[in-house]
């Protein structure tokens, strides 16, 4: 081999090198990877927002250990407590007073201690109760101080607590026993021998204080759908008070339009062919009505959202920031998602934003459906919370956190993936101008939201709860309602209380009732209210005497006391009503939050009916009261079985105090009338059956702090459109960055526990 043959060769070899180097290096930028790297938080994340955080399974574990060494009675496990027996029916968190939590956060003090709650039902003592425990130091219990007197007046009566997964089991096995002494009729009636029935249970439980008798409704059960839809006729009322379950009994039993002391009366009456009976057909799987399995298979996939860059949110322990927003997250097992510590640029705006209370209040001309007004929260809003399905319930790329609770078990439960979080492209700009007029520009923003979610199915209803964070420093919280409707058996003179939507099926009349607590912070903890709506003042015109105008002015009022910011349901709410706080901005207004309800709510029950005090929150569109520690909540999870004497009236609440420079609440109810319709089959869609409200500044800033977003769009006819620093999306390579979707996978079925919930017997 001569020397010019050899360094031919060497320049191809090194040729090839190159070639295989600059495919190594071009297969390190193919599509499908994304160089994430995780923003900087603009709030330190140094573990203050603990101080908020929900209960670690670790945690709730060692609360019920403490109380089964410590209180000297037998404490049977509530999974299978009888109502004679003593049993920790929950452990949540206690959270610390505000003005210790403010100390901790921004004056340096001292961590408050971290306490749990627990409550307990206390059957096997002479005088059964509720009574609740605040239980510390955590992680390792060494103390527990009875609060029921503190916070009730008393012990809570032991009528007033909430139905447990064991009743249930024991009424529905009741039910079962009665059916078979209905044997020809059911054949009849329902081509059914009573096994193969649904359940469903109603409340309030009874007509006065002490009562525990419930309606329950029964229904076709087919599996894999919504028997809601499929109502049989017949409904029984059981007396369940006793403390011993072999004394409830069956008192009353409802068929078509008639009444009976028992099935075996029914039997008898049908037998004497002195009852009309109505043949409803049982469904089979493949036709059955309110079945949502898919009719058409799958076509192409719809959009997808995904960060090209990956997430511009970061999340820790409880904590997420997001361009300038910082919120502390967490969930109560009876009322659902919680928000403390909101701030925005910093500064607190919210110190505590959660949900209260969740009320459907039923129309029929049957006894379950026309005596039925659900308190959602005795349930467990946040309890039947469960895990979110991906690319559906929320974006396929969110970022999924797990919650914990403990209820009815000694054990801690999880729901994993049952809270969601995204930033969320709305399609939509924020703002946006092209001029074309003087000089030629076009300038906008995209509407850019981070979204904190979770979706509570309650019993039929489902509902998705949203907390949004917008970029000019808005706080838009809704609620959307899906699920199945829940019917009454179609007879009579029905179509009094809703539409007929099947064969023997009755969409019944309902009011959705959302109450949530807004615990405002603008510019420091003493704020005020004020209203400021729109009149007109007739006058000359300066100009032209002879002639006159109709001049619209600005009204302002400075609201004083509680009772002028009580705004009855169906009274309008002025146009602007902020929260302001002591300082002005720049331009001399005092810098504020306007607060910008969206409803369109049914009728409140009348103030004559001996449960509406109960439920008096729903008197009001929006109340705002003095900050008060003994005014946590707006209801209580006892207030559904003893509605006639409630243990947390919000009425009360309202006692004409001044509201001028200091710490309010707004406590916001929203919602809507329901009247189901064919179109709620198979069940009800979300397009319009969503409500709100928003929090907006209002002369907070100097100006739209937006105009900071990293995400703005300028160029005009001097400037090249192109360019890629107009619109950086348009400049990524072609297929660059693709998602990289993580598997599907769903256990969320794994997470319901033995016994079934309430209402699935």
């Amino acid at each position: 081999m001569n020397v010019k043959t050899a360094l031919i060769l060497l320049l191809l070899a090194l040729a090839t090198i190159f070639a295989l180097v600059c495919v190594l290096l071009t297969r390190g930028r193919a599509p499908g990877t994304c160089q994430h790297q995780p923003p900087e938080p603009e709030v330190p994340e140094d573990g203050r927002s603990l101080v908020f955080a929900d209960l670690t399974p670790e945690e709730l574990a060692q609360v019920v250990r403490y109380l089964q060494g410590s209180l000297g009675v037998p404490l049977v496990d509530a999974s299978r407590a009888k109502p004679s027996d003593n049993c920790i029916a929950s452990v949540d968190v206690q959270l610390p007073a505000k003005a210790e939590v403010l100390r901790f956060l921004d004056g340096g003090g001292a961590r408050p201690p971290r306490e749990a709650l627990a409550v307990l039902y206390f059957g096997d003592q002479a005088d059964p109760n509720v009574t609740e425990y605040v239980v510390g130091p955590l992680p390792v219990p060494t103390y527990h101080r009875d609060v029921t007197v503190q916070k009730y007046g008393g012990k809570v009566p032991y009528h007033r607590r909430p139905v447990t997964g064991v009743e249930y089991v024991a009424i529905s096995a009741l039910i079962q026993h009665e059916l078979r002494k209905a044997p020809r009729f059911l054949a009849v009636c329902c081509a059914s021998d009573g096994t193969d029935l649904a359940v469903l249970t109603t409340a309030p439980r009874g007509f006065k204080s002490g009562d525990r008798s419930s309606w329950f409704v029964l229904f076709h059960a087919v599996v894999g759908t919504g028997y809601y839809v499929l109502p049989i006729g017949l409904e029984v009322l059981v007396e369940h008070g006793e403390l011993d379950i072999s004394l409830w009994y069956l008192s009353q039993v409802f068929y078509n339009g008639r009444y009976f002391s028992s099935m075996a009366e029914l039997e008898g009456t049908f037998v004497a062919g002195l009852l009309e009976v109505i043949q409803v057909e049982k469904p089979q799987d493949a036709m059955v009505m309110g079945s949502m399995r898919p009719r058409r298979p799958p076509g192409a996939p719809g959009p997808l959202q995904y960060e090209p860059q990956g997430p511009r949110y970061s999340i820790r322990d409880n904590h997420v920031t997001f361009q300038g927003w910082s919120i502390a997250f967490g969930m109560n097992p009876n009322t659902g998602p919680r928000l403390f510590d909101i701030r925005y640029r910093r500064e607190r705006i919210i110190y505590e934003l959660s949900l209260q209370e969740a009320l459907a209040l039923y129309g029929s001309n049957c006894p379950g459906g026309m005596s039925t007004r659900y308190l959602d929260g005795s349930f467990g809003i946040g309890r039947f919370a469960y895990e979110l399905v991906r690319g559906v319930d929320c974006p396929y790329t969110a970022t999924y956190v797990d919650r914990h609770y403990l209820a009815e078990s000694d054990v801690p439960r999880t729901n994993q993936n049952s809270l969601c979080i995204f930033e969320h492209d709305a399609a939509l700009p924020l703002r946006r101008h092209f001029s074309d007029m003087q000089s030629l520009y076009y300038g906008g923003l995209r509407k850019s939201v981070l979204v904190i979610r979770a979706v509570s199915t309650l019993i039929n209803y489902d509902y998705v709860w949203d907390f949004m964070f917008h970029s000019n420093g808005a706080v838009e919280v809704r609620v959307h309602a899906t699920g199945y409707i829940s019917s009454s058996f179609f007879h009579g003179e029905g179509t009094n209380y809703g539409n007929k939507v099947g064969p023997h099926t009755l969409g019944t009349m309902h009011l959705h009732h959302i109450h949530y607590k807004v615990d405002l912070d603008i510019d420091g903890q003493l704020n005020s209210l004020e209203a400021q709506d729109m009149g007109y003042e007739k006058l000359k015109a300066p100009w032209s005497l002879q002639n006159s105008l109709e001049r619209p002015f600005l009204r302002r009022d400075r609201l004083e006391r509680e009772n002028e910011a009580a705004f009855p349901l169906d009274a309008p709410l002025p146009r602007y009503l902020s929260f302001t706080g002591p300082k002005p901005n720049r331009w001399g207004h005092a810098r504020s939050y306007r607060l910008q309800v969206v409803s369109s709510p049914g009728k409140h029950l009348p103030d004559s009916s001996p449960m509406e005090r109960a439920v008096s929150w729903g008197r009001y569109k929006l109340a705002v009261t003095r900050r008060k520690e003994e005014e946590p909540t707006s209801t209580s999870v006892y207030n559904q079985n003893d509605p006639w004497t409630p243990t947390v009236a919000f009425a009360d609440f309202i006692d004409n105090e001044t509201i001028t420079n200091e710490d309010l609440v707004a406590w916001i109810s929203v919602g809507f009338l329901h009247v189901p319709h064919a179109e709620d089959i198979p069940n009800t869609v979300t397009v319009g059956n969503s409500v709100g409200f928003f929090l907006r500044p209002y002369n907070y800033f100097d100006e739209d702090p937006s105009v900071d977003s990293p995400d703005s769009t300028y160029f005009s006819s001097e400037r090249e459109a192109e360019a890629c620093g107009t619109n950086p999306l348009a400049c990524l390579p072609a297929a660059a960055c693709a998602p990289h979707l993580p598997p599907f996978r769903y256990g969320g079925f794994l997470n319901i526990s033995l016994p079934p919930p309430p209402g699935r017997l």
